[in-house]
């Protein structure tokens, strides 16, 4: 397409990822969701395929580990999305996890979402991005 550098940078920086797989809807997770419950075949489509990916992971992970003790859902979609959780951990139950339905819909607060029969923990964290980003800033300017 002869595109200059900065057309790239900016294709692959805006424009791919789930905003493009989603045929450029949204790269919102909350846009992509009601996407989903509208029957949008570019929102379903990007959703399932972050999901996939975060399950190949997981289990590529558990595989070289030899086995998974906990995980851990956190910041944007992790932390916020109880319908990407399960999307995610209904596809990790050969790890023997199992999702505690009414646990997994609070947002905002640290919670055990694994049953208590499951083999892996499961817990969805909230995080300061910013705070994060502040130490680091400040540990540098030392």
């Amino acid at each position: 397409e002869n595109l200059s550098t900065a057309e790239v940078m900016n294709l692959l920086n805006k424009k791919s990822g789930v905003f493009g797989l989603s045929g450029d809807l949204s790269s919102d997770f909350r846009d992509l969701e009601a996407g989903m419950n509208e029957n949008n075949a570019g929102a379903t489509r990007a959703v399932k395929a972050f999901a996939y990916r975060v399950v190949k992971y997981i289990g590529a992970y558990a595989a070289a580990l030899g086995g998974v003790d906990a995980i851990c859902f956190t910041a944007g979609v992790g932390e916020n999305s109880g319908f990407v959780r399960k999307m995610i951990v209904d596809r990790l139950t050969l790890l023997g996890i199992h999702l505690d339905e009414e646990a997994n819909k609070k947002r905002g607060e640290e919670v055990k979402i694994s049953t208590d029969d499951s083999k892996v923990l499961v817990y969805a964290i909230p995080t300061n991005e910013e705070l994060a980003i502040a130490r680091d800033t400040y540990a540098l300017c030392k």
